[in-house]
């Protein structure tokens, strides 16, 4: 189908304006970018029944930042489920504060705890530290599960685009070290391959958000070693997808990954996994944060939101 009202009522705000696009954009210009884009399009902040910021500290004694949502409706002794989310934004903008509505909108509607990773970004930290951060996370926040007020035996992962791709990742070294069981996993348009050459990385390469220019400038400032073919940087390319917990997969129709991310879910099916896949039509990549301008985002965060619940349930 083609692009809905809204979705082309933005992208001729964006193009008519002539707003520069992310490779024609400093890594600072970009996050900024970036930044104005979700409090411009992004709905209003729900009340939480709290937020706590939390410091990770790693091996050397640095520390990786966090921030804990408890849901409205929870007593404040329960033991919560817990998910923890990796924002989105090619390893190189979003932050904290650009997802904090959506980490809201989970946290309030799926019941769970939600623990929002401020992984390392690129190009200060190229790949693997984005990586590193996921799993470290992962396995911090089971071994911390009674300081967060949380079920160690209910975690689930999920993010959207570089988030969606550090989920599979951390979901896949969980697995490879036995650390900590993910009972389920949702990806927002995931990247889960860095070359590809299916059909919708052309047909959708200029004139929807994400042009061809700009993933290039994201691939490049993560892996500027050429790590392409490594699969913590291209799951796809992991030896085997067996293992994975069930994932709730959502797709924009007008996005250059969509085909990578079906490919992704067919092997997923064909090595014995469980995805269940909600397609969301004429909408391009990134709406899942622009909840004030597609009712799209509102129905695609309902829906992971419910399914969540339904999947941590005891």
């Amino acid at each position: 189908m083609p692009l809905s009202s809204q979705a082309k009522a933005l992208l001729d705000m964006v193009y008519r304006v002539g707003a520069p696009r992310f490779h024609e954009l400093s890594v600072d210009q970009a996050r900024h970018s970036f930044r104005k884009l979700q409090w411009a399009f992004g709905l209003p902040s729900p009340a939480v029944a709290a937020t706590v910021e939390v410091a990770m500290t790693r091996a050397d004694g640095s520390t990786l930042n966090a921030r804990l949502y408890r849901p409205l409706d929870s007593p404040g002794d329960d033991e919560l489920p817990l998910l923890i989310y990796f924002h989105g934004g090619g390893w190189c903008v979003g932050d904290l504060e650009s997802y904090d509505v959506l980490c809201r909108e989970l946290a309030n509607g799926s019941g769970c705890a939600v623990l929002s990773i401020d992984y390392r970004l690129a190009p200060e930290n190229p790949f693997p530290a984005a990586v590193e951060d996921a799993i470290f996370s992962i396995e911090w926040a089971a071994e911390q599960a009674s300081l967060l007020g949380i079920d160690r035996g209910r975690i689930a992962l999920g993010g959207d685009s570089a988030g969606g791709n550090l989920s599979i990742v951390g979901a896949l070294l969980a697995r490879e070290r036995a650390s900590v069981t993910i009972r389920f996993m949702f990806l927002v348009y995931p990247s889960t391959e860095i070359a590809s050459d299916r059909p919708s990385r052309q047909l959708f390469d200029q004139g929807y958000l994400l042009d061809r220019e700009s993933l290039e400038w994201f691939y490049g400032h993560y892996l500027p070693a050429g790590d392409e073919e490594d699969w913590r940087a291209s799951p796809m390319r992991a030896p085997s997808l067996a293992g994975l917990p069930p994932i709730l997969l959502v797709t924009a129709e007008c996005d250059p990954l969509a085909d990578d991310c079906m490919a992704f879910a067919e092997r997923v099916r064909a090595e014995g996994g469980e995805v269940e896949h909600v397609a969301v039509d004429g909408v391009v990549h990134g709406f899942i944060t622009l909840g004030q301008f597609f009712p799209e985002a509102t129905y695609a965060v309902d829906r992971i939101a419910a399914e969540l619940r339904r999947a941590v349930q005891r």
